[in-house]
């Protein structure tokens, strides 16, 4: 019986050692997880405090740039020792040469913005105006993109030109060629034509056959829908519009890029010193050296942190180098950043606000220099 009692007081000790070990070991479990989601916590507070601060940052930047151009109206003083020392200062900080500002150069502001936030400028002079262009450049931009005259499909060209009058025009009747609302209404997502002025660069990816020409290109560094001019200024012209221009091969931008880095293209006499007779012919269609518009785009964001030879240069003398890459390596060295918070300006005068045309949070970054996979002649 003592026998008996024994065992028995063993096997209750022994339950309830184990039940104690349980215990602690799931109380261990949950101290652990509460651990861990307390620094989880933490940690999406820190982010999201350091998130609300790089968008004040930013924001603070964009107004900052705003006055930037509205500095850039106002006319300079008469010629006096005041005006040659309000010029000496104004050059220090870039405003001369004019168009070397708004090209999507890394800034210095006027009013310095934070350091560790970038800004670049984009004057929409540089870019091809889709509400303005006519048929025969349309068709020699699409020439171009499909290999050249002599490469491309005439007959699939015949039917873009149709499909983009029908897009545009005001009636719902077909071009031959053509595609107008029963052809939108029929696709698995159906949408109508515009029958007007395009709305959004974007919007040209609508129109059949488009997408697949244009669907690797940035667009919103390449086109424009405002402004009066058709032309372009190759001052302030971005890579991705210059590569559309008939004439304009990769080894052509190389130059123009090395040749704005010292002064402007005072004219088409001045590019016609860098680019072939030949390929003249067709380029000279497109410029207009002299063009103006004021519409803007500022663009910016966080100063990247990370070094090596994709490091975002932030600053003009560091962007310089980059172009400088791209002329003699024929290689380049692209922002490491894809998108950038963008605010499309139109900038009346130096006595007004700019008005905002267009915001887009996440806009994709143009490019600064050529790309590496650039073709240049032997």
């Amino acid at each position: 019986m003592r026998s008996f009692r024994l065992q028995r007081s063993l096997q209750q000790r022994g339950s309830v050692i184990i039940v104690a070990l349980w215990t602690i070991t799931l109380m261990t479990i949950l101290v652990t997880v509460i651990a861990s989601q307390n620094r989880l916590s933490a940690q999406v507070a820190h982010f999201h405090q350091q998130g609300l601060a790089i968008w004040a940052s930013e924001q603070a930047a964009v107004n900052r740039a705003e006055m930037d151009l509205m500095l850039e109206q106002m006319p300079l003083p008469a010629e006096s020792e005041e005006f040659d020392s309000f010029s000496e200062s104004m050059n220090a900080i870039g405003r001369i040469p004019r168009y070397q500002r708004h090209r999507g150069d890394s800034l210095e502001l006027y009013y310095p913005q934070d350091p560790n936030i970038v800004v670049r400028i984009y004057d929409h002079a540089g870019k091809i105006n889709m509400r303005q262009m006519s048929r025969a450049r349309l068709r020699m931009m699409i020439e171009k993109k499909l290999g050249g005259p002599q490469e491309a499909d005439q007959q699939q060209i015949d039917q873009l030109m149709d499909a983009w009058n029908d897009w545009l025009d005001l009636n719902d009747g077909p071009s031959p060629n053509g595609a107008e609302k029963d052809y939108y209404l029929s696709l698995p997502v159906p949408y109508a034509p515009r029958n007007g002025p395009i709305e959004s660069v974007e919007e040209i990816l609508s129109i059949r056959g488009f997408a697949e020409v244009f669907s690797d290109v940035n667009l919103e560094a390449a086109f424009t829908i405002y402004g009066e001019d058709e032309l372009i200024n190759l001052n302030v012209a971005t890579i991705e519009a210059m590569r559309l221009i008939p004439g304009l091969e990769d080894e052509l931008i190389a130059d123009i890029l090395e040749y704005r880095q010292e002064k402007d293209f005072q004219g088409n006499g001045d590019v016609a010193q860098l680019i072939p007779a030949e390929n003249m012919t067709d380029v000279r269609q497109w410029l207009n050296s002299r063009k103006e518009t004021r519409y803007y785009t500022i663009m910016v964001y966080p100063r990247p942190t990370t070094t090596g030879d994709h490091e975002d240069t932030a600053n003009k003398e560091n962007d310089k180098e980059n172009n400088d890459v791209a002329t003699e390596d024929r290689t380049t060295i692209n922002d490491p950043l894809l998108a950038a918070y963008a605010e499309t300006v139109y900038v009346p005068g130096f006595t007004e606000r700019p008005q905002i045309m267009k915001i887009n949070p996440y806009q994709k970054l143009p490019l600064t220099a050529l790309p590496a996979e650039a073709e240049f002649a032997e």
